[in-house]
């Protein structure tokens, strides 16, 4: 069953009244339990399409479904709920996950508002992330890499149907970063999670079950199983990934060469 569902989406916002495209027909599916790394170069769209997938912003065109839900048709206050109950989030700014004031448990337990609270399940996260001995100390006095560590366990405190985290190891230095990673992995093993991980790691990319790469606001390449693929866009575009630029350079023409399974590109010489 898919999770999220991405059906021509593009994403336009104005910057001093000009119209910038985000992300340009956007086709993705990712099934129940999948954990996937969305990777690319700084201003391709990878933060945009998480804030999409978050329920943050409405599609400019083109259909998002959440768990079943049409994100584009819900009302706002049935997208609330949605969000609250089905979908944790952990942003690039840790502190912005987090309560300041609120100890780390309670941070915890705060979360769960939307279904039952259960300060066991509170006490295990924190125990996998290495806080089991900082429940009682406020957020907002705990090291950046606490507060990162923290904003994952308040994202998965209510066993969410969808995780989605901006950078989570940013901040973090080998080992924390290796029990994050862990803890998203054995919340999709053990509870069917869905996480999507905008990441520069390596380390987490490859430790995750799949990669999609946005060049330029579109799904370029994918990755499974150790290797790589790009993807033939809706107008039958195919992204040529940049350690090939030497050999087909932006701007120039190419041969297409039947083959018996597919197609060749051929440098072709003005």
């Amino acid at each position: 069953m898919s999770v999220v569902r991405c059906d021509g989406i593009v994403q336009i916002y104005k910057a001093h009244e000009v119209e910038v495209v985000a992300l340009r027909d956007v086709d993705l599916v990712i099934d129940e339990g999948e954990t996937v790394a969305l990777l690319g170069p700084s201003g391709a769209g990878k933060s945009t399409l998480l804030w999409l997938l978050a329920g943050l912003l409405r599609p400019s065109a083109g259909r998002l479904w959440l768990n079943g839900a049409d994100i584009g048709r819900l009302s706002q206050r049935s997208l609330d709920r949605l969000r609250a109950a089905q979908i944790g989030m952990v942003l690039q700014n840790p502190a912005r996950n987090l309560i300041g004031y609120l100890s780390a448990a309670q941070n915890v337990t705060f979360a769960q508002r939307a279904v039952k609270r259960d300060r066991r399940r509170a006490g295990d996260l924190l125990r996998r992330v290495g806080l089991q001995d900082a429940g009682d100390r406020p957020a907002g006095r705990m090291s950046g890499g606490e507060q990162q560590r923290l904003a994952l366990a308040v994202a998965l405190a209510n066993k969410p149907r969808l995780l989605l985290a901006d950078e989570p190891t940013s901040q973090l230095d080998e080992r924390s970063g290796a029990w994050v990673v862990d803890l998203i992995k054995r919340a999709a093993d053990v509870d069917g999670t869905t996480a999507v991980v905008v990441t520069h790691d390596m380390s987490v990319s490859e430790a995750l079950g799949r990669t999609v790469t946005i060049r330029d606001g579109r799904v370029g390449a994918e990755g499974r199983r150790g290797e790589d693929f790009v993807v033939v866009g809706r107008e039958g575009a195919v992204q040529v990934p940049p350690e090939y630029h030497h050999l087909l350079p932006p701007g120039s023409m190419a041969r297409i060469e039947e083959l018996e399974d597919g197609i060749a590109l051929r440098r072709a010489e003005p």
